[in-house]
Protein backbone atom coordinates (compact mmCIF):
# COMPACT_ATOMS: atom_id res chain seq x y z
CA UNK A 1 0.00 0.00 0.00
CA UNK A 2 1.18 3.61 -0.28
CA UNK A 3 0.61 6.43 1.80
CA UNK A 4 0.11 9.57 0.97
CA UNK A 5 -0.48 12.38 3.85
CA UNK A 6 -1.93 15.49 1.97
CA UNK A 7 -3.27 16.78 5.69
CA UNK A 8 -1.65 16.54 8.84
CA UNK A 9 -3.21 19.55 11.29
CA UNK A 10 -5.99 19.36 13.39
CA UNK A 11 -9.06 21.42 13.13
CA UNK A 12 -7.44 24.22 13.08
CA UNK A 13 -4.42 24.00 10.88
CA UNK A 14 -1.15 25.27 11.46
CA UNK A 15 -0.63 27.95 11.44
CA UNK A 16 -4.18 28.48 13.45
CA UNK A 17 -6.76 30.68 10.98
CA UNK A 18 -7.02 33.24 13.37
CA UNK A 19 -4.30 32.85 15.68
CA UNK A 20 -1.35 34.91 16.85
CA UNK A 21 0.42 33.04 18.87
CA UNK A 22 4.00 32.88 18.51
CA UNK A 23 4.48 29.54 17.24
CA UNK A 24 1.65 30.65 15.04
CA UNK A 25 3.37 33.82 13.87
CA UNK A 26 6.67 31.95 13.49
CA UNK A 27 5.27 29.18 11.37
CA UNK A 28 3.56 31.94 8.63
CA UNK A 29 7.67 33.56 8.45
CA UNK A 30 9.48 29.90 7.67
CA UNK A 31 6.42 28.39 5.61
CA UNK A 32 7.78 25.04 4.26
CA UNK A 33 6.80 21.73 6.26
CA UNK A 34 5.68 23.87 9.33
CA UNK A 35 2.74 24.65 7.75
CA UNK A 36 -0.23 21.78 7.89
CA UNK A 37 -3.48 21.21 6.42
CA UNK A 38 -6.93 19.68 7.73
CA UNK A 39 -6.45 16.08 7.99
CA UNK A 40 -6.65 13.98 4.64
CA UNK A 41 -4.68 10.42 3.93
CA UNK A 42 -4.42 8.81 0.16
CA UNK A 43 -4.35 4.83 -0.04
CA UNK A 44 -2.82 4.05 -3.02
CA UNK A 45 -4.06 7.09 -4.81
CA UNK A 46 -8.06 5.88 -5.07
CA UNK A 47 -9.01 5.61 -1.38
CA UNK A 48 -9.33 8.58 1.25
CA UNK A 49 -10.04 8.67 4.17
CA UNK A 50 -11.69 11.87 4.80
CA UNK A 51 -11.97 15.05 2.84
CA UNK A 52 -11.67 18.44 4.78
CA UNK A 53 -12.14 21.84 3.53
CA UNK A 54 -8.68 22.07 2.45
CA UNK A 55 -8.81 19.41 -0.24
CA UNK A 56 -9.03 22.30 -2.96
CA UNK A 57 -5.13 22.86 -1.52
CA UNK A 58 -4.47 19.30 -1.35
CA UNK A 59 -5.09 19.17 -5.79
CA UNK A 60 -3.04 22.65 -6.37
CA UNK A 61 -0.69 22.80 -3.66
CA UNK A 62 0.15 18.86 -3.41
CA UNK A 63 -0.92 18.27 -7.25
CA UNK A 64 -3.56 15.20 -5.40
CA UNK A 65 -5.21 14.10 -8.42
CA UNK A 66 -8.91 14.26 -6.37
CA UNK A 67 -11.03 13.27 -9.58
CA UNK A 68 -9.16 9.97 -9.38
CA UNK A 69 -10.48 8.81 -5.72
CA UNK A 70 -13.21 5.97 -6.15
CA UNK A 71 -13.67 5.48 -2.44
CA UNK A 72 -13.68 7.67 0.81
CA UNK A 73 -13.82 6.79 4.29
CA UNK A 74 -14.94 9.30 6.54
CA UNK A 75 -14.22 9.13 10.31
CA UNK A 76 -16.74 11.55 10.77
CA UNK A 77 -18.72 14.42 10.18
CA UNK A 78 -16.74 17.35 11.87
CA UNK A 79 -16.43 20.29 9.14
CA UNK A 80 -12.28 19.53 9.18
CA UNK A 81 -12.64 15.73 8.27
CA UNK A 82 -15.99 15.60 6.12
CA UNK A 83 -15.98 19.06 3.88
CA UNK A 84 -19.16 17.50 2.50
CA UNK A 85 -20.08 21.11 0.06
CA UNK A 86 -17.32 20.79 -2.19
CA UNK A 87 -19.18 17.47 -3.71
CA UNK A 88 -21.70 19.75 -5.55
CA UNK A 89 -18.62 20.61 -7.85
CA UNK A 90 -17.91 16.89 -9.11
CA UNK A 91 -18.49 17.03 -12.17
CA UNK A 92 -20.84 18.86 -14.96
CA UNK A 93 -19.40 22.29 -15.96
CA UNK A 94 -17.53 22.40 -13.17
CA UNK A 95 -14.98 18.96 -14.19
CA UNK A 96 -14.45 17.72 -17.22
CA UNK A 97 -12.29 14.41 -18.02
CA UNK A 98 -12.72 13.05 -14.62
CA UNK A 99 -9.91 10.16 -13.88
CA UNK A 100 -12.96 8.57 -11.96
CA UNK A 101 -16.26 9.19 -12.80
CA UNK A 102 -17.85 7.42 -9.79
CA UNK A 103 -17.30 8.17 -5.94
CA UNK A 104 -18.29 5.71 -2.99
CA UNK A 105 -18.53 7.53 0.20
CA UNK A 106 -18.63 5.43 3.12
CA UNK A 107 -19.24 6.99 6.96
CA UNK A 108 -21.62 6.36 9.73
CA UNK A 109 -25.44 7.65 9.63
CA UNK A 110 -24.65 10.98 10.81
CA UNK A 111 -21.92 11.51 7.78
CA UNK A 112 -24.53 10.51 5.49
CA UNK A 113 -27.56 13.11 6.98
CA UNK A 114 -24.67 15.88 6.51
CA UNK A 115 -23.96 14.90 3.08
CA UNK A 116 -27.31 15.42 2.02
CA UNK A 117 -27.84 18.70 4.14
CA UNK A 118 -25.07 20.24 2.93
CA UNK A 119 -25.51 19.64 -0.75
CA UNK A 120 -29.22 19.27 -0.64
CA UNK A 121 -29.81 23.32 -2.51
CA UNK A 122 -26.98 22.78 -5.10
CA UNK A 123 -25.88 19.10 -5.95
CA UNK A 124 -27.43 18.57 -9.28
CA UNK A 125 -28.60 15.69 -10.79
CA UNK A 126 -25.71 14.42 -13.71
CA UNK A 127 -23.45 14.93 -10.18
CA UNK A 128 -25.28 13.22 -7.65
CA UNK A 129 -25.40 10.16 -10.57
CA UNK A 130 -21.51 9.60 -10.48
CA UNK A 131 -21.47 9.46 -6.09
CA UNK A 132 -23.07 6.51 -4.25
CA UNK A 133 -23.65 7.26 -0.32
CA UNK A 134 -23.21 3.93 2.00
CA UNK A 135 -23.80 3.84 5.69
CA UNK A 136 -21.70 1.50 7.27
CA UNK A 137 -21.61 0.59 11.12
CA UNK A 138 -18.76 -0.24 14.03
CA UNK A 139 -17.56 -3.75 13.69
CA UNK A 140 -19.37 -4.88 10.33
CA UNK A 141 -16.48 -5.64 7.80
CA UNK A 142 -17.31 -3.89 4.26
CA UNK A 143 -15.91 -4.62 1.03
CA UNK A 144 -15.39 -2.39 -2.34
CA UNK A 145 -13.07 -2.95 -5.28
CA UNK A 146 -9.89 -4.78 -3.81
CA UNK A 147 -10.23 -3.48 -0.09
CA UNK A 148 -11.82 -4.69 2.82
CA UNK A 149 -12.99 -2.27 6.00
CA UNK A 150 -13.62 -2.50 9.30
CA UNK A 151 -14.95 0.68 11.20
CA UNK A 152 -13.76 0.71 14.55
CA UNK A 153 -15.48 2.78 17.45
CA UNK A 154 -13.12 5.63 18.74
CA UNK A 155 -13.24 7.99 21.99
CA UNK A 156 -13.76 11.18 20.12
CA UNK A 157 -17.80 12.34 20.24
CA UNK A 158 -20.23 10.48 22.06
CA UNK A 159 -22.77 9.98 18.95
CA UNK A 160 -20.23 8.93 15.99
CA UNK A 161 -16.44 8.31 15.53
CA UNK A 162 -15.17 5.70 13.37
CA UNK A 163 -11.32 4.88 12.83
CA UNK A 164 -10.49 2.22 10.24
CA UNK A 165 -8.32 -1.02 9.84
CA UNK A 166 -7.87 -1.38 6.23
CA UNK A 167 -6.70 -4.63 4.41
CA UNK A 168 -5.90 -5.12 0.59
CA UNK A 169 -3.77 -7.75 -0.89
CA UNK A 170 -3.34 -9.79 2.48
CA UNK A 171 -1.78 -5.99 3.95
CA UNK A 172 -2.98 -4.49 6.90
CA UNK A 173 -3.27 -0.76 7.74
CA UNK A 174 -4.96 0.76 11.14
CA UNK A 175 -6.21 4.61 10.90
CA UNK A 176 -6.59 5.28 14.01
CA UNK A 177 -7.15 9.62 14.19
CA UNK A 178 -9.39 11.30 15.62
CA UNK A 179 -9.53 9.30 18.41
CA UNK A 180 -8.36 9.20 22.17
CA UNK A 181 -6.99 5.68 23.76
CA UNK A 182 -9.00 3.67 22.27
CA UNK A 183 -12.34 1.96 24.08
CA UNK A 184 -12.21 -1.61 25.32
CA UNK A 185 -14.58 -2.67 22.51
CA UNK A 186 -12.06 -2.17 20.07
CA UNK A 187 -9.36 -3.15 21.45
CA UNK A 188 -11.41 -6.62 22.15
CA UNK A 189 -11.82 -6.66 18.61
CA UNK A 190 -8.63 -6.03 17.13
CA UNK A 191 -7.55 -8.64 19.65
CA UNK A 192 -8.75 -11.44 17.35
CA UNK A 193 -7.35 -9.93 14.38
CA UNK A 194 -4.64 -12.17 13.01
CA UNK A 195 -1.72 -11.32 11.34
CA UNK A 196 -0.01 -7.79 11.66
CA UNK A 197 -0.34 -4.42 10.57
CA UNK A 198 2.29 -2.89 8.15
CA UNK A 199 1.50 0.76 9.28
CA UNK A 200 -0.70 2.29 11.73
CA UNK A 201 -1.13 5.97 11.51
CA UNK A 202 -2.02 7.53 15.00
CA UNK A 203 -3.25 10.77 16.96
CA UNK A 204 -1.39 12.65 18.06
CA UNK A 205 -2.99 16.19 18.71
CA UNK A 206 -1.33 16.79 21.93
CA UNK A 207 2.36 14.94 21.05
CA UNK A 208 4.35 15.37 24.38
CA UNK A 209 1.78 17.76 25.88
CA UNK A 210 -1.05 15.79 28.20
CA UNK A 211 -4.41 14.29 26.82
CA UNK A 212 -7.05 16.53 28.87
CA UNK A 213 -9.53 14.90 30.62
CA UNK A 214 -11.92 14.81 27.73
CA UNK A 215 -10.27 12.44 26.07
CA UNK A 216 -10.76 13.46 22.35
CA UNK A 217 -7.10 12.90 21.01
CA UNK A 218 -4.26 11.33 22.51
CA UNK A 219 -0.40 12.36 22.79
CA UNK A 220 2.78 10.48 22.91
CA UNK A 221 2.50 8.57 25.95
CA UNK A 222 -1.06 7.96 24.75
CA UNK A 223 -0.06 6.41 21.64
CA UNK A 224 2.49 4.24 23.62
CA UNK A 225 -0.51 2.62 25.31
CA UNK A 226 -2.26 2.26 22.04
CA UNK A 227 0.80 1.11 20.81
CA UNK A 228 1.58 -1.60 23.96
CA UNK A 229 -1.23 -3.29 23.77
CA UNK A 230 -1.59 -3.78 20.12
CA UNK A 231 1.86 -4.85 20.24
CA UNK A 232 0.41 -7.92 23.02
CA UNK A 233 -2.12 -9.07 20.48
CA UNK A 234 0.27 -9.82 17.39
CA UNK A 235 -1.15 -6.87 15.14
CA UNK A 236 2.07 -4.35 15.77
CA UNK A 237 5.75 -5.21 15.82
CA UNK A 238 8.93 -3.91 15.65
CA UNK A 239 8.94 -4.10 11.48
CA UNK A 240 5.19 -2.07 11.84
CA UNK A 241 5.57 1.80 10.53
CA UNK A 242 4.17 3.84 12.71
CA UNK A 243 3.05 7.73 11.45
CA UNK A 244 2.24 10.55 14.10
CA UNK A 245 -0.04 13.14 12.87
CA UNK A 246 -3.12 15.44 13.31
CA UNK A 247 -1.19 17.72 15.40
CA UNK A 248 -2.49 20.75 17.08
CA UNK A 249 -0.52 24.23 16.95
CA UNK A 250 -0.82 24.26 20.90
CA UNK A 251 1.75 21.53 21.19
CA UNK A 252 4.14 23.22 18.80
CA UNK A 253 5.22 20.85 16.51
CA UNK A 254 8.48 22.01 15.22
CA UNK A 255 11.07 19.94 13.88
CA UNK A 256 13.04 19.79 16.57
CA UNK A 257 10.27 18.32 18.66
CA UNK A 258 9.33 15.85 15.83
CA UNK A 259 12.68 15.02 15.34
CA UNK A 260 12.91 14.44 19.69
CA UNK A 261 9.39 12.60 19.05
CA UNK A 262 10.86 10.00 16.64
CA UNK A 263 14.03 9.67 18.32
CA UNK A 264 12.56 8.61 21.75
CA UNK A 265 9.07 6.71 20.44
CA UNK A 266 10.32 5.15 16.97
CA UNK A 267 7.68 6.58 15.47
CA UNK A 268 7.65 8.75 11.76
CA UNK A 269 5.73 12.18 12.12
CA UNK A 270 4.20 12.93 9.17
CA UNK A 271 3.95 16.49 7.31
CA UNK A 272 1.82 17.34 4.55
CA UNK A 273 2.62 15.72 1.20
CA UNK A 274 4.68 13.44 2.69
CA UNK A 275 4.73 8.97 1.06
CA UNK A 276 5.54 5.69 2.43
CA UNK A 277 5.07 2.14 1.05
CA UNK A 278 4.53 -1.15 3.01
Amino acid sequence: MKLTYLGTGAAEGIPSLFCQCDYCRRVRARGGRQIRSRSQLLVDGELSVDFPPDAFYHAARLKADLSAIRYLLVTHSHMDHFYAHDFILRGYKYAHGMTSPTLDIFGNAEVCEVFRECTRRELREEIAAGIRLHEIRAFEPFTFGEYRATALAASHTSREPFVYLIEKSGKKYLHLTDTGVLPEETFDYLSRVSGKAGAVTIDCTFLFDRADVVRRHMGLEDNARVLSRLKDFGLVDGETKVIITHFSHNSAPSPERLKRAEREYGVIAAYDGMTLEF
